[in-house]
């Protein structure tokens, strides 16, 4: 197959020997190209065991500031591939699938948001994270779950602020700041899928767990949350305290770095709410962070392919609220 016709996919469907140990391949490929892999939480657990660093995505745009080498692999969506590629413009960034969308990203298109603002003079963009690099171009910070509060109490009390794409994290720091910003009104189809009524069920059957929940999640899901953060605060929150039990209300791949390292405990995913026809899974995932297989990424790092570009006019806009942001933070 030629490379024009990866292209066409967005990634190197080559066949991979099935003899071949690929987390023995790859991590050899690393060393002979100076790459290292990023990957995110949400990606599958075999992923997390061979990649350099595993975060979400402050930790991760700030390792991509960081490191030294010459080539990286962002595990994760394209946003993300794009951030590091921002931060690190002389770099190769690689990406295994470009097809590896995020639907909340894909809620909040540069030329709406331009318009958005132009009909609001005077107002001030803060992006989430979860945003293409074209939109980033169109933005004064960026901010991630983790750091959202933080940057946000930054702001001059009386500033005027258009929040997006996320409504729901949006609409949780307008709760705890006491802010009025407006609203864009997108988001994570994986959080939004979320209900009460499957919280409740789980409680009931584990009822001295501990509820946690990323604040991409509802606002009635996170008002029966114990924890309310991001995937580090969950995370951490489960290392440092003696609860045995949590049901937890975001992406199932966190779970992999939560068993790893708290083995003594146990984790509930919970599960989409159930369709009319009464269909249902076990667990909340995201297709598009499961897009990242050993197989494109050994591929990826053997044909340094598919790369992450970007027109060198919107980097420039695009990289400056993601600094402001990590100045902050």
């Amino acid at each position: 197959m030629v490379k024009t016709e990866w292209m066409e996919k967005g990634f190197v469907d080559e066949p991979v020997d099935k003899t071949l140990d690929l987390k023995t391949e790859i991590r050899k490929l690393c060393r002979e190209k100076d790459a290292i892999i990023l990957a995110h939480y949400y990606t599958v657990g075999d992923i997390q065991e061979i990649a350099d660093f595993v975060g979400d995505s402050l930790a991760l745009a700030r390792k991509a500031a960081e490191t030294d080498a010459r080539m990286m692999v962002m595990c994760g969506v394209h946003f993300m591939a794009e951030t590091c590629k921002l931060l690190s413009p002389d770099k190769v960034v690689l990406c295994p699938d470009l097809t590896a969308g995020c639907s909340l990203a894909d809620s909040c298109r540069a030329e709406d948001l331009k318009r958005f603002k132009d009909e609001h003079p005077g107002y001030q963009v803060v992006s989430y994270v979860n945003t293409t690099a074209a939109v980033k171009a169109l933005t004064d910070c960026v901010v991630t779950s983790g750091n959202a509060k933080q940057v946000i109490d930054s702001f001059p009390e009386d500033a005027k602020i258009i929040f997006g794409p996320d409504y729901n994290l949006g609409n949780y720091i307008n709760s705890v700041t006491g802010r009025k910003m407006l609203l864009w009104n997108g988001g994570c189809h994986v959080h939004e899928k979320f209900s009460v009524a499957e919280i409740v069920k789980l409680k009931q059957l584990h009822p001295e767990a501990v509820v946690m929940a990323h604040l991409e999640c509802k606002a009635s899901i996170l008002a029966i949350a114990d924890v309310k953060g991001s995937t580090a605060t969950m995370l951490k929150y489960a290392q440092e305290h003696d609860c045995k039990e949590y049901i937890v209300a975001t992406e199932a791949g966190i779970l992999h770095e939560m068993e790893r390292t708290c083995p003594e405990k146990t984790f509930y995913p919970v599960p989409p709410e159930v369709s009319e026809g009464g269909l249902g899974c076990s667990c909340n995932e995201c297709e598009y962070m499961k897009k990242n297989s050993l197989e494109k990424i050994y591929n990826s790092l053997k044909y340094d392919w598919p790369t992450v570009e970007i027109d060198p006019a919107i980097a420039a806009e695009a990289v400056k609220p993601i600094e402001r942001m990590l100045s902050l933070s």
